[in-house]
């Protein structure tokens, strides 16, 4: 315990560095590119003022340059205009339109797999169910997504980008998300197996000689392994969300990623993937603050032995 703070120090410094590092890369990737990064964009040949859009870019200093220019205005909430994709309009204004989408379809995912992490922990959920959920999870998310887009437009017809089928969308995807390529069998098993490990421990079973709960004295020291699950599922889910996105047709920050990757919009995917990072970014801090948590409440808990005595054992 004299150490506790070495693995939450180090997801804080992991969380300040990741969203510098994949705006790094893409720059890095853009100068690798064959070719001068502005006539890639737009060739001498089919399109005039190349030089001039170098400039505008900041593509005609070099990769640092831009890359620093790049970080100082996104600080700022300044992302510059898109590329190719919507050229002209402020990336900005793409980021507001899909974040929302993205974040809603994320959060409506992690429905399943927060009642799957419950039934497990307090064993609602059967082990012998662990097979049935395997078995579903084994289906691809871009299978169970082409499926879901078939049934939107089976049911709607030329109506198929309404709200309303825009809201069958959003629903069809968190179901695919929380529940295709192991996310749901993954969250049930992982929170299983923790608390099974858990239960074998000497104070559980002084607890239970005692009459109190074995769940509410496990859950402190399991909180650390459980938040660590739930960002690995979170960040399944990020990953998961471009191919749901794309597929089903939904406007989230996925879908501008694959967009503009698609058209070569740097400006577009140094902001969608900076995005990501942002959020992958928020968990790695949300699971420090957890662990420094629970260092503390240790910190102060009583050893077992003084515990008994106090209760009398």
């Amino acid at each position: 315990m004299k150490a506790w703070w070495i693995r939450p120090g180090v997801r804080v410094l992991a969380a300040l560095l990741l969203p510098l590092l994949v705006p790094a890369i893409i720059t890095a990737l853009i100068w690798a590119l064959p070719g001068d990064p502005a006539e890639i964009i737009c060739p001498p040949s089919t399109c005039g003022g190349t030089s001039e859009l170098a400039a505008r870019w900041h593509l005609d200093q070099g990769p640092w340059s831009f890359f620093t220019r790049w970080v100082s205005e996104a600080l700022t909430g300044e992302f510059g205009m898109s590329w190719r994709l919507e050229q002209g309009l402020p990336v900005a204004a793409l980021l507001v339109e899909s974040i929302p989408v993205t974040v809603k379809l994320v959060l409506l995912a992690l429905v399943p797999i927060v009642l799957g992490v419950v039934g497990a922990a307090t064993g609602i959920i059967p082990q012998r169910a662990d097979g049935v959920f395997a078995t579903v999870g084994l289906v691809p998310a871009l299978v169970f997504a082409l499926l879901g887009s078939a049934a939107v437009v089976v049911k709607f017809g030329a109506s198929a980008f309404s709200e309303d089928a825009n809201l069958w969308r959003l629903g069809i995807g968190a179901v695919v998300l929380g529940m295709s390529d192991g996310a749901f069998a993954s969250a049930v098993s992982g929170v299983r197996s923790v608390f099974s490990a858990e239960r074998n421990q000497r104070y559980v079973g002084i607890a239970i000689l005692r009459g109190e709960r074995p769940l509410a004295n496990m859950l402190p020291n399991v909180a650390p392994a459980l938040a660590g699950q739930m960002r690995a599922r979170i960040l399944h889910l990020l990953s998961g969300a471009v191919v749901v996105e794309v597929v089903l047709g939904l406007t989230g920050v996925g879908d501008l990623l694959w967009s503009g990757t698609l058209l070569q919009d740097f400006g577009v995917v140094l902001a969608a993937a900076t995005t990501f990072a942002c959020l992958s970014a928020v968990l790695l801090l949300l699971q420090a603050a957890v662990e420094v948590g629970v260092a503390l409440h240790v910190r102060r808990a009583p050893p077992v032995a003084d515990a008994m005595l106090a209760g009398g054992g």
